[in-house]
């Protein structure tokens, strides 16, 4: 495709958005993997003319053997994002490759928010003190709750997301939610090179003074704990209330243990090796950490969602700036009525660090979920307490 080609190419209500790497439908990114969507790319750049598999291989795989399983996987994902079960879109000859067989026109993508019940998400930039677009995403009405991001987020893809999407679901009937991608993830800026602690908390003063929030709740989930921690401390009058779930006040450097400073190597091992692969087994580890109670669909979910959220240098970026929170010192200093979550058995988060946490900051309420994961599923027992603590503590007094 020459260089005046245009960006995005659309077909059968789909948007391929060549400069994101991403197929939308109707505001929404569809789940594709990256080798799967540069199948898509090639077969629709060269739309109409028939594409043999030997040239797709090669376009898609340059230099690198594969078998053809790896291409037949590839097609079959592109007809499952696009609900092609008759082959319209995609069209295979027999013996021969492939032929892109849906009309193109050239066009925007549908830039309208997706549907949460009856009520469409609001999406913006606000622009932190560095110069960083950060994406932010509110829906409902009420008291403002502010969620900081946790570890690989995106303010479309979350809705559907089996371990997350509950949780917002649930939140959006009880308050106004104020979502935002970190910078590095999701549709906030991904070329960066700044990310530590304090351009954590730059983010989330640029999205509260851009929305001309006074008063507000915060939810920080893991790492997002320190964030609304130190938030908290430094502006007691903005926050009303605090919650808190699988949170630390000492990244895995700080903790003066050898076995944790050892375990952040190997995670940093683990994503360069695993990230940018399909069918990562370091991925799926990685993943099954988390969230060791999951099903394998729960895990495949979720592994897909952290390699779509981000690139593996901004991944590293960020989890080598987690390792070095320290956030101690701060803990006695909030002031806002505030409710600790943690699991018993959490592998992520040190379970002492959670009650750290509960027992530093002055009369903070503790409850502790019976589950295995960072964060509760739903379907499992801990969820029920986990989202009754959190609507009992936004609805009293």
């Amino acid at each position: 495709m020459h260089s005046g080609s245009p960006r995005v190419l659309c077909f059968n209500g789909y948007a391929l958005d060549l400069q994101r790497c991403a197929v939308m439908r109707g505001g929404r990114e569809l789940q594709l993997r990256p080798k799967s969507f540069d199948v898509l790319r090639y077969l629709a750049e060269h739309a109409g003319r028939l594409v043999s598999e030997e040239e797709l291989i090669r376009a898609t795989w340059p230099n690198v053997f594969v078998s053809d399983g790896c291409l037949v996987q590839s097609i079959k994902d592109i007809r499952e994002a696009l609900s092609d079960d008759v082959h319209e879109i995609v069209k295979t000859v027999p013996r021969r490759g492939y032929l892109f067989a849906a009309e193109l026109s050239d066009g925007e993508l549908d830039s309208r928010p997706p549907m949460i019940g009856s009520r469409h998400q609001e999406l913006t930039f606000c622009r932190t003190q560095d110069g960083v677009n950060i994406a932010v995403a509110c829906v409902g009405q009420g008291m403002p709750l502010v969620c900081i991001p946790t570890w690989a987020t995106h303010l479309e893809y979350d809705w559907q997301s089996p371990i997350r999407g509950p949780l917002w679901r649930f939140l959006v009937d009880r308050v106004r939610l104020v979502r935002y991608d970190g910078r590095g993830f999701g549709l906030s800026d991904r070329d960066i090179t700044d990310v530590s602690f304090t351009t954590f908390e730059r983010d989330l003063d640029a999205v509260v003074d851009a929305l001309h929030l006074h008063r507000y709740a915060i939810l920080g989930i893991s790492q997002g704990a320190a964030i609304a921690i130190a938030h908290a401390a430094r502006y007691p009058e903005r926050v009303s209330k605090l919650i808190l779930h699988g949170g630390f006040a000492l990244g895995r450097n700080k903790r003066g243990s050898p076995k944790e400073a050892e375990i952040a190597k190997a995670w940093i091992a683990i994503m360069r090796q695993g990230w940018g692969d399909d069918n990562s087994a370091l991925l799926r580890i990685f993943s099954s950490v988390f969230l060791p109670g999951a099903s394998a669909e729960q895990i495949k979910w979720y592994a897909n969602l952290l390699r779509l959220s981000t690139s593996v240098e901004n991944a590293i970026m960020n989890r080598c700036a987690v390792d070095e929170i320290d956030i101690v010192d701060l803990l006695p200093k909030v002031s806002a009525p505030t409710l600790v979550l943690h699991c018993r058995n959490d592998n992520a988060a040190p379970f002492n660090e959670g009650r750290r946490i509960a027992t530093s900051v002055p009369n903070a309420r503790f409850a502790v979920l019976d589950s295995e994961n960072h964060v509760p599923i739903p379907g499992e027992p801990a969820w029920s307490k986990f989202i009754g603590e959190i609507e009992t503590f936004l609805t009293g007094v």
